[in-house]
């Protein structure tokens, strides 16, 4: 009966973790806070300063540690060693001139407080390092992980997590030895480096020759569980590897991921470890939340509450100077700076290992650990209250031009997934075409597979006249805007009366209101896509291509109909919908030989449809 009674104790609180993250999280979502702040007041609320659910939140840290564990290695995953090489001067450089700048205006604060010079330089190096975790998670929800300004503070992140290591060393020697125990301990400090460069060895060997053939052949066992029980270990026993290594465990699940990048089973590995990946981040996040000892923040309250404030506003100020200084714009620099203002996990490792080597008190190792994990709450807040302070910049166009005297036998306006395969048949037929759109980074890409793309807005009519649309033969607009669609339609018929119009139509309703704006085409973005995969479907069941094309043909014949019965009364004489026979004069002579439209994906490398 003790035992049941136990396990039902042990039932009762993995109930309350998820009801507590299931209830918070979506509510703080909702009212614009975040799903990281929502995990970290569930974990106040339930942890031992609240409705005391739970004692002893440092157990529940340990387990949930491991969500960071598996999110570095799904980062790893995505960085292929190339990347990661391409990247070396942001880790190393902007990594090392970040620390150091941070490290040693922290240690000035410290010491300002009246810290001891070796208290105030570990609590500086404990706050240096950034919480992973919480970045990576605002970074994720956000979309900027694979942006080049979230690739800088990954970067950054990396090299800080490199930084536990050489930190934990120099804790231990700086520890004062026990009497009588120096040479002892000089050994035993030179058989932890050994063990570190063998575990570290040990992991190198296994992902470049174990990994691979491991997984070929469980994928050829066709077990589906087995596979995710084999991912799991990887990342477990890359974590653990380097945890018997003195390492940081995140850090060898991260290397495990970069061994894999390549690897044809990536994408499963990712699948698999995903799910895990995020109930223990979120159980981390709770714990976090669980460990803000209220006690000591009363008993403390000033010493920690400058500290935090102090602390904060001292390391954003260093990382704003540094980002500025290595040619980040202001909006970038400000971001980063409040976004990378915390402690982070790593630092209650650091303080812990502090106190066992007697360098700092346990009280004192108390009050920093509060002042972090307060540091973590904080952060989510203070991106908020940017974002809702921050002042809407006009939108920066360095390096974009803009359109002035452009001419062309056709103005493509949009240059999305749609817009880009538009262009293909043009470019390849050597058609003179002229391209704009509103997206600053698509244009920039394009540039970069060679294609000359200018930043302008075609619901205005003075962009249109210098974008060539008095000239243009024909004009296509192919936006991902409804509304912005038919507003450009209307104006280009009312005031360029000699172009022929195409439109891209978003649905039924859409494609009317296009015929009423006066265009000569609209094609509904996904009909014509439906209407060749219902054919081939029919193909593949075993119909013949006659009798699909027939069926087809019945069914573009029949919408078509119910198309028109559905336009009403003032729509221009001579519109041609794209479901009939269209005799139109090409506005292009056809040229004699037909074209291989393989030859159009020359023509345009790099763009996706």
């Amino acid at each position: 009966m003790a035992a049941e009674a136990a396990g039902g104790s042990e039932l009762v609180k993995v109930v309350v973790l998820l009801a507590a993250g299931v209830v918070a999280v979506p509510i703080f979502k909702r009212i614009g806070l975040g799903s990281v702040l929502g995990y970290l007041a569930a974990g106040l609320a339930i942890g031992p300063f609240g409705l005391g659910f739970f004692a002893d939140p440092q157990a529940i840290l340990h387990v949930a540690e491991l969500g960071v564990v598996m999110f570095l290695f799904i980062i790893g995953l995505e960085m292929r060693p190339s990347h990661l090489w391409s990247l070396r001067r942001e880790i190393f450089g902007l990594g090392t001139a970040q620390i150091a700048l941070c490290s040693a205006a922290m240690t000035g604060v410290g010491l300002l407080f009246g810290f001891p010079p070796v208290v105030a330089f570990i609590g500086a190096m404990g706050f240096v390092l950034t919480s992973t975790a919480i970045v990576m998670q605002i970074l994720g929800e956000r979309g900027d992980l694979a942006l080049p300004r979230g690739q800088r503070i990954v970067s950054i992140l990396l090299f800080e997590d490199l930084l536990i290591v050489p930190l934990l060393a120099l804790v231990a020697l700086m520890a004062p030895p026990e009497p009588g125990a120096a040479a002892a301990a000089a050994h035993s400090r030179w058989a932890d480096v050994g063990i570190a460069m063998a575990s570290l060895a040990a992991l190198l060997a296994a992902g470049i020759w174990l990994l691979n053939p491991m997984f070929r052949v469980l994928a050829a066992a066709k077990a589906r569980e087995v596979m995710t029980a084999a991912a799991l270990l990887v990342v477990l026993g890359a974590a653990l590897l380097m945890q018997v290594g003195g390492l940081s465990m995140a850090m060898g699940a991260f290397l495990a991921g970069v061994l894999l990048s390549e690897s044809s089973f990536r994408h499963q590995l990712e699948a698999d470890v995903e799910p895990f990946r995020g109930i223990l981040l979120g159980l981390f996040f709770l714990s976090v939340g669980m460990s803000l000892n209220l006690t000591v923040v009363a008993a403390n309250w000033p010493l920690i509450v400058g500290g935090v404030f102090a602390l904060m506003l001292v390391k954003a100020l260093c990382i704003y100077i540094v980002a500025r200084l290595l040619k980040s714009c202001h909006t970038e620099a400000l971001d980063r700076a409040v976004l990378m203002a915390q402690g982070g996990e790593f630092a209650f490792v650091l303080f812990s290992a502090a106190v066992n080597a007697r360098l700092i008190q346990a009280e004192i190792g108390a009050n920093l650990t509060a002042i972090v994990v307060l540091s973590m709450v904080l952060t989510p807040v203070a991106i908020i209250v940017l974002r809702r302070l921050s002042p809407k910049t006009a939108l920066s166009l360095e390096g974009v031009d803009e359109p002035n005297g452009l001419s062309g036998s056709v103005l493509l306006i949009g240059f999305g997934r749609f817009g880009q395969v538009v262009s293909q048949s043009l470019l390849a037929r050597g058609v003179e075409v002229a391209i704009i759109d509103t997206d600053v980074e698509m244009i920039e890409s394009a540039r970069s597979f060679g294609f000359k793309v200018y930043y302008g807005d075609g619901t205005r009519l003075d962009v249109l006249h210098a974008s060539g649309a008095a000239t243009a033969q024909l004009i296509a607009i192919c936006i991902d805007d409804r509304a912005a669609a038919t507003s450009t339609a209307q104006l280009i018929r009312h005031e360029f009366p000699q172009a022929r119009v195409l439109a891209r139509s978003f649905d039924r309703e859409h494609a009317l209101e296009l015929v009423h704006a006066g265009v000569d085409l609209q094609v509904r973005e996904t009909f014509e896509s439906a209407m060749r995969f219902g054919e081939a479907a029919l193909i593949e069941l075993g119909v013949s291509a006659d009798d699909a094309a027939e069926v087809v043909a019945d069914i573009r014949r029949r919408d078509a109909e119910r198309f028109e019965l559905e336009l009403v009364d003032g729509v221009r004489a001579g519109v041609s919908l794209l479901y009939g026979n269209m005799q139109q004069t090409p506005l292009i002579a056809p040229k004699p030989r037909q074209h291989d439209p393989a030859e159009a994906e020359e023509h345009v490398p790099g763009i996706s449809a």
